[in-house]
């Protein structure tokens, strides 16, 4: 592989193509080494773009076999080729067509990016630029076609042929061999062209949408395997008739079809009528799939489904507004589950992933706007500030507006830019046309790199029964976030961002609502300065302020309170999220005080009577919720509250700690609940919301009694593991015995691998669970895992399930303060990056957090980056990566 130095590319350098392609017609025969593929482009010059200007059509790793203009073959000075490009001088400045003839190997397509073959099946994945790697085209996502694609290959190795739109024609092709033809009626850009080949099977329906048409429903996995996609097309048909309901979307197309393939980079993707998923997305059944297995599926299905129209119908100009579909997609799926299932649930873990995956990004070195101004290699942007945090945005957005408002300018934007390639600018345009205001000032949010701090303090006057909270609001730099401001650095002099608060204030028997404020409305108020002051009256006792309710807005919080100001909180708010926020900052404070070493000892016997006191009266009624309540905050999270200097041994000792204390405070009333919760013998398995969160209960239960008393967690989940009827509780019995060293650990996990040996899936659990064990000889059992049979490097879920696990979830293993972590890792990056640059890049990403680690581990995973850095022929995957953690300031323009 040759050295890729990263150019950036820049927004404020875009211009419009020189060319457009208005139709695209391809043969594609489909053989495992050669391929071969002809292209009939129907192209113009582009009005907006420059007259007479080169036609360069990207392509990489193709063999061009030949090259015509309207059918006459073209002479070689015509045109030139690169590794990268052909390129025609002088192309006519009228309509043209030009017929390209490629060959290309799917075998030997280890990138997993364009057209490859994958156990048996031939697949692609184009998005972003893998389009270029099945033939030469413009392949960019403002230029959009009209695909009509015909798939011809061997009928015994791949009976079933499948493409983007709807299939017109189909039929034999000589000995041995067939065809199918598909239409795509849709123009759309090659990021979202698809087909598939293989011997599947398909688990068929059927949805009537609500304008009367009928749409032909398909999920195809492997053969053997269509019952476990049941719960896959259930969420299908469930999606289509939210989307009409909740957003006004209906389906365009005769027929939906859904693939499920072992080999993929990604969770899925979008494809215009031809979904490609990750099999881990849409497989499931109650003996290898847990509940959260089960809601990811559901949600995946949903993303995908719902970016038909918040992506495909309306797609983005360029790559920098990726957030206008992932973020606006994000949003529209968030709604989707809540809707499903528990909303104050599902808020809750919403918020989880975005603190735990997008706060950490925000205060590193790979910190970048939603919006970012510049990039190396785009498949890095893939990131949970495009996805999460620009889901926030669009939430905000309709807090700020009101729903009505927000639903008028989601169907603006639809109308207005239908078979578009859109900008921000379009998205926000369309909320301004329906609500009058002017969004300049909100548009700094897709702008600005960071996790704002808003200081809170609050001030009761008895005598004048008011209450009068001051707000201060300060952006610091990704690089005071996560290193701690250096001297005489102050946050970025950058106008305010437009915050809205929502909040209420409560009392010790319950919210105040005589308490009013003419700044609030609605429940929130907006803070749109550097700070501001509001006041309540008909407050005749000193509040609580419950701030931010549902996380209002993605920022830090820091507010003067007790454990006495959260346990209020806790008992009297109304709010589910702050509710459950206050339990988890009780438990953050002594988190954090351990971490730190503070010499003296914080008591947790009122935090103890507090939850005791919460579980006999709620946990029953919810026990979804009740388990979020009892839930210690994991050490990830803990990292991101101390910011800098982190020691991952002492966070851990904090946890440890904590939950002990917690099971053993608890105890009597954990175990009855574990009777209460058990399933009912002979009971059916359901995955709906209640079913999982009454299972979610019982094994965090099962969690703190093995952290108070390991030989009793050790009976409870042995037993737990041989009688467990579901995944669900399989895992976590075994996942508590990981934590307890010994025989039963060993034979559990010897006995869980043996059943489990044919499930690919499964196995994937079976390796991430011994990645996480925070014990020092674990780096040399994920080691000899890598020789397991089962392991693979060529597989990503596999590298994923341990490698990822390994990096991203064992802070005290992957940051041993001997480097030898950091060590594995970037040997790992480094044999991967010549076959799957994609996924090495990913993993790299384990080092995220780097510099805000205590100065001896910072120095060893700076000997590790550099070892990568340094290494030559990187990918520019890699070498993006690498140069953005070891360059801060460089990383933050």
């Amino acid at each position: 592989m040759r050295t890729e130095t990263p150019i950036p590319i820049r927004l404020a350098d875009y211009r419009p193509s020189d060319h457009l392609i208005d139709r695209v017609a391809l043969d594609i025969s489909l053989d495992a080494h050669a391929t071969r593929v002809t292209a009939t482009l129907s192209l113009r010059p582009n009005p907006a773009g420059r007259a007479g200007a080169d036609l360069v059509l990207d392509g990489e790793d193709l063999t061009l076999l030949s090259f015509e203009r309207d059918g006459v073959a073209l002479a070689p000075d015509a045109y030139t080729v690169t590794d990268t490009a052909l390129i025609l001088r002088y192309p006519p400045a009228e309509p043209f067509t030009l017929t390209i003839r490629t060959q290309v190997d799917p075998s030997a397509n280890t990138r997993l990016m364009g057209l490859y073959r994958s156990n048996g099946v031939y697949c692609t994945q184009c998005e972003a630029d893998g389009f270029r790697r099945i033939t030469y085209f413009l392949d960019r996502p403002d230029v959009m076609a009209v695909y009509t694609t015909r798939i011809e290959a061997d009928r015994e190795e791949a009976p079933v042929l499948l493409g983007n739109g709807n299939p017109i024609e189909a039929g034999d092709a000589g000995p041995g061999r067939h065809f199918a033809v598909w239409h795509d009626p849709h123009p759309k850009p090659a990021y979202l062209f698809a087909l598939v080949g293989g011997r599947l099977d398909r688990l068929g329906g059927r949805f009537t949408t609500r304008d009367g048409r009928e749409v032909d429903l398909g999920i195809f996995v492997e053969p053997g395997k269509a019952e476990r996609a049941a719960y896959a097309l259930d969420a299908v048909i469930r999606s289509m008739a939210w989307d009409e309901t909740a957003f006004g979307r209906i389906y365009d197309l005769d027929v939906f079809n859904v693939v499920a393939v072992s080999d993929f980079n990604m969770g899925a993707m979008e494809n215009k009528g031809l979904n490609i998923f990750n099999d881990r997305y849409v497989l499931a059944s109650p003996e290898t799939a847990t509940d959260a297995d089960y809601a990811a599926i559901e949600a995946i299905i949903a993303h995908e489904y719902f970016h038909n129209w918040s992506g495909n119908r309306v797609t983005c100009r360029d790559w920098f507004q990726l957030c206008l579909k992932e973020g606006l997609t994000v949003f529209r799926d968030q709604e989707f589950s809540s809707d499903m299932r528990s909303r104050a649930v599902h808020r809750i873990g919403e918020v989880r992933t975005l603190r735990a995956r997008q706060f950490p990004e925000d205060t590193g070195p790979l910190a970048h706007p939603v919006r970012p101004q510049q990039y190396a290699e785009i498949n890095n942007f893939y990131t949970a500030t495009v996805y999460e945090k620009g889901a926030e945005i669009v939430r905000m957005l309709r807090t700020l507006l009101g729903p009505d408002v927000f639903a008028r300018g989601m169907d603006r934007y639809f109308s207005e830019c239908d078979g578009t390639a859109a900008t921000v600018e379009d998205f926000l345009a369309a909320f301004a046309a329906v609500s009058g205001l002017d969004l300049t000032a909100f548009a700094r949010w897709y702008e600005r790199p960071g996790t704002p701090v808003v200081t809170v303090e609050g001030e009761h006057q008895a005598a004048a029964g008011t209450y009068t909270l001051r707000f201060r609001q300060d952006l610091p730099s990704a690089l005071a976030q996560g290193l701690g401001r250096q001297p005489g650095q102050e946050a970025d002099a950058t106008p305010p961002l437009v915050i809205p608060v929502a909040l209420g204030l409560v009392g010790p028997e319950g919210v105040l609502r005589e308490a009013v404020s003419d700044r609030v409305h609605d429940g929130v108020f907006v803070l749109e300065r550097a700070s501001d002051t509001i006041t309540f009256t008909g407050v005749p006792v000193a509040p609580v302020a419950s701030l931010f309710r549902g996380f209002s807005a993605p920022v830090r919080v820091a507010a003067v309170a007790t454990d006495a100001d959260r346990l209020v909180l806790l008992a009297h708010d109304t709010d589910p999220f702050n509710r459950w926020q206050a339990a988890q900052d009780v438990a953050m404070a002594r988190l954090v005080a351990d971490a730190r070493g503070v010499d003296r000892p914080m008591d947790n016997a009122g935090f103890v009577a507090a939850l005791a006191t919460f579980l006999d009266r709620e946990a029953l009624s919810d026990p979804a919720f009740a388990a979020l309540v009892l839930t210690v905050p994991s050490e990830g999270d803990i990292a991101n509250t101390l910011g800098q200097s982190i020691d991952p041994d002492a966070i851990h000792r904090a946890r440890t700690d904590l939950r002990r204390s917690l099971g053993r405070g608890l105890f009597e009333r954990l175990t009855r609940l574990r009777e209460a919760l058990a399933d009912p013998a002979g009971s059916r398995f359901s995955p709906d919301a209640a079913s999982a969160g009454r299972r979610a209960l019982r094994n965090v239960a099962l969690d703190l009694i093995a952290g108070a008393d390991p030989q009793a967690g050790l009976a409870l989940a042995a037993a737990q593991f041989d009688a467990a009827t579901t995944m669900t509780d399989r895992l976590a019995a075994l996942s508590a015995l990981a934590l307890i060293p010994g025989p039963t650990r060993e034979s559990a996990l010897s006995a869980f691998a043996e059943r489990f040996a044919h499930e690919p899936l499964v196995l994937d659990k079976w390796f991430a669970i011994q990645a996480t064990i925070p014990e020092a000889d674990t780096l040399d059992r994920v080691r000899r895992l890598q020789a397991h049979p089962a392991f693979a490097m060529t597989n990503p879920n596999r590298v994923r399930s341990l490698v990822g696990s390994f990096s991203a979830g064992n802070p005290t293993q992957f940051n041993r303060a001997d480097g030898a972590g950091y060590d594995f890792l970037a040997e790992t990056v480094i044999a991967l990056d010549p076959t799957n640059p994609q996924i090495a890049a990913k993993l790299l990403t384990g080092f995220g957090s780097w510099r805000m680690l205590e100065p001896g581990r910072q120095a060893k995973a700076a000997q590790s980056l550099a070892a990568i850095g340094a290494r030559p022929g990187l990918s520019r995957d890699v070498s993006d990566i690498v140069g953005r953690m070891q360059n801060l300031g460089k990383s933050l323009t």
